[in-house]
C-alpha cells in the first residue's frame, strides 16, 4: 500500500489559508474539546447518528459495558448524549472529530497534501463551501447506507474522512497526472496521482465490500469515504472557476 507523504506543488499561486485553517480547527478540537479524545460525551453529543437524521429527533441511551475481545478487559462505553444543538447540524460538527490520534494523523497527513492543490485551484471561498458540501453528502451517505443494509442506526460516526475524500476526488479530475510521493516499503516513490489515488479508492470499494455483505468493517464508515469521493470527482466541475486562482498584485503608486 501506498502511504503519500508529498506531491508537486510548483504551480502553487496563493497561500492555503483555508486549508490551513481547517487543519488547525481539526486539530484544537481534538486536543481541547475532545481532550485528546478521552471526553466521549463531547464526542458522542455531536457525531451523527444515522437515526437522528432520518427522524430529527435527539436520542439519548444508557452506557453499556463492552468487553475488548483481544485482552477480555471490561470497559464503560457512554451512551448517546443530549445534541445541544439541531441534530442536523451535526453533519457539520462530526467532520471536526476524531476518534484518536491515528484517525487524525492520518486524515490531516491527506488534507495537507491535496487540499492545498484544490485551494490553488477554486480560490478560498470556493474551496471552504466545496470542502464542507463533500462532508455533508458523506456523512449522508453513510446514512443511507446504514439504512438500505440495515445497519444499526444508533452508531455514531464521525471523522474529517468524508470531505477529504471530496477533495481526492477533485485531486484525481483535475490533476491524473500529477507525481505524488509516497512511501512504499523503506522507499520514497514518485507515482502518479491516478496510481495513487486510484489505488486508495479502489481499497475503499474492496473493504466497503464487507458493509454491503452486510459484515462488520471495522468501525469505518467506508460509504462516507466512497460517497465523498464520488461527490469531490462530479462536483468539482461546478466549482472550478477554469482556470488557476492568482494572487492578487500588490498596489504600487507610481511616480508620474
Amino acid at each position: 500500500m501506498l502511504l503519500p507523504v508529498g506531491d508537486d506543488n510548483s504551480d502553487r499561486t496563493i497561500t492555503p489559508y483555508i486549508n490551513y485553517l481547517l487543519i488547525a480547527l481539526n486539530i484544537l478540537v481534538f486536543i481541547f474539546l475532545q481532550s485528546a479524545g478521552n471526553d466521549l460525551k463531547f464526542t458522542y453529543a455531536y457525531s451523527v447518528v444515522p437515526a437522528e437524521i432520518l427522524t430529527g429527533k435527539d436520542f439519548v441511551s444508557m452506557p453499556q459495558i463492552v468487553v475488548d475481545a483481544h485482552t477480555g478487559q471490561q470497559f464503560e462505553l457512554p451512551g448517546l448524549q443530549p445534541t445541544p444543538v439541531s441534530v442536523y447540524l451535526t453533519l457539520f460538527t462530526s467532520m471536526f472529530l476524531h476518534g484518536g490520534w491515528a484517525h487524525l494523523s492520518g486524515n490531516m497527513l491527506y488534507l495537507w497534501i491535496f487540499g492545498d492543490n484544490i485551494e490553488n485551484r477554486l480560490g478560498h471561498g470556493r474551496y471552504l463551501l466545496f470542502y464542507l458540501l463533500c462532508g455533508v453528502i458523506a456523512s449522508l451517505s453513510h446514512v443511507f447506507s446504514t439504512v438500505m443494509h440495515s445497519h444499526n442506526s444508533l452508531l455514531p460516526s464521525l471523522g474529517a474522512s468524508g470531505a477529504i475524500s471530496g477533495v481526492l476526488g477533485a485531486y484525481l479530475l483535475l490533476y491524473p497526472t500529477r507525481r505524488v510521493h509516497a512511501l512504499l516499503l523503506w522507499y520514497i516513490v514518485s507515482v502518479p496521482a491516478l496510481l495513487a489515488l486510484g489505488l486508495w479508492i479502489f481499497f475503499q470499494v474492496i473493504s466497503g465490500m464487507g458493509m454491503l455483505g452486510g459484515e462488520e468493517t471495522g468501525g469505518v464508515a467506508y460509504a462516507a469515504h466512497i460517497g465523498g469521493f464520488i461527490a469531490g470527482f462530479l462536483l468539482i466541475k461546478f466549482f472550478d472557476p477554469g482556470k488557476q486562482v492568482t494572487a492578487p498584485e500588490p498596489f504600487i503608486r507610481r511616480r508620474r
